[in-house]
């Protein structure tokens, strides 16, 4: 092909893929080969797996929006994970096998783990409201034999905490793993952002998606957030790394939970975004939960605070602010921020090696 020929393709958007496919013909059939391998990743990577949890479990509760799964075994006060619900699965907390929190909680004297794995909305359930979700977690409490541990990550830890507000009779000690509490606190990204949209921007979004906020909306916001790694460098990465099984066999397990969002309840979504985002009404005592207002101050079982020092989803401020608002002892709060992000609190292999052990023995000696 001629330079002349090459840039009449070019020239025509609907031909770049015609004039890649010669490029690498004529660059040799190994790089080829990689090229056809790498397209071939990136297909099965954003089109075909999905999501699965990495330890063995079983169904304790199938319910409306969550099946609650059980691990370990009965004995003393288990603990129930309430992982995030904001969009992506509760493989989050369960996400690959040797870098786990459900196994790292397992593996450090918790000997009964329980785990919210949140349903996708469908249809029929764009109406349901933060009190349904609340509900349901109030029952697998019951269920589990009516007071646990609860180890709220990000969304699932303001969750948590309306739950240990409402009832703190059912919860023998709490973790709040970049929750957002205050969110009125820091000048993370996401305040900014629903701060500075007006209400009808996320009223529109929904009404998009039939009244579901769609999982894939959310997913591009994310991105949007840091779009030169999600764009750019995450493929220059798998090109890289395209003959290492072991890099595609991790890649592969990350892409699969990040690029699988779950679909939400509209008018849940718009509750959140307005109540808790905008009007920090948990925080100020002003939100009502199953009937009540929510008092922060009812929460006195011992809690431990974690925070990640470069989260920009849920800042370092909006979690350890916590210690204002809730009527729990000082000296019977733990405060902690460990390096890294917002996604490695919960599934990075060096915050589950070096942080969440002395977690789990927070946990066990409550």
């Amino acid at each position: 092909m001629t330079e002349s020929e090459k840039s009449s393709l070019l020239s025509v958007p609907a031909f770049w893929p015609m004039a890649m496919a010669a490029t690498m013909l004529e660059e040799g059939t190994e790089l080829y080969a990689k090229n056809l391998k790498f397209v071939e990743e990136e297909i099965k990577i954003h089109g075909e797996l999905r999501p699965k949890l990495a330890t063995l479990n079983k169904v304790r509760l199938d319910l409306r929006t969550m099946v609650l799964r059980d691990y370990g075994k009965p004995g003393g006060i288990p603990t129930l994970i309430d992982a995030p619900h904001a969009g992506h699965t509760a493989v989050i907390a369960d996400y690959y096998d040797g870098q786990s929190l459900v196994q790292t909680l397992l593996a450090n004297g918790v000997g009964h783990v329980a785990l919210t794995d949140w349903r996708s909305a469908t249809e029929d359930m764009k109406d349901l409201e933060v009190d349904n979700y609340l509900a349901e977690v109030v029952v697998a409490i019951d269920d589990l034999g009516g007071r646990v541990n609860l180890v709220g990550l990000c969304q699932g830890g303001w969750m948590s905490a309306m739950v240990a507000a409402r009832f703190p009779d059912k919860v023998n000690s709490l973790v709040l793993a970049g929750a957002p509490i205050d969110t009125d606190a820091g000048n993370g990204s996401i305040k900014r952002m629903v701060h500075e949209s007006r209400a009808s921007f996320y009223e529109e979004l929904v009404a998009l998606g039939g009244g579901l906020m769609k999982g894939k909306f959310m997913l591009q916001g994310w991105k949007n957030m840091h779009p030169g790694q999600h764009y750019i460098q995450d493929h220059i990465d798998l090109y890289e790394h395209i003959d290492d099984p072991a890099y595609l066999a991790k890649e592969e397990t990350f892409e699969s939970w990040y690029e699988n969002p779950i679909d939400l309840p509209g008018r849940w979504y718009l509750q959140v975004i307005s109540q808790i985002f905008k009007e920090n009404r948990l925080a100020k005592g002003e939100f009502i939960g199953l009937g009540r207002k929510l008092d922060l101050h009812n929460i006195t079982c011992p809690t431990y605070l974690l925070a990640g020092a470069d989260d920009d989803i849920t800042t370092p401020e909006q979690v350890l602010d916590a210690v204002k608002y809730i009527g729990t002892a000082k000296d019977r709060i733990v405060g902690e921020t460990v390096p890294g992000g917002h996604i490695g609190l919960f599934m990075g292999a060096s915050t589950l090696k070096e942080h969440w052990p002395q977690i789990a023995n927070w946990i066990g000696a409550q």
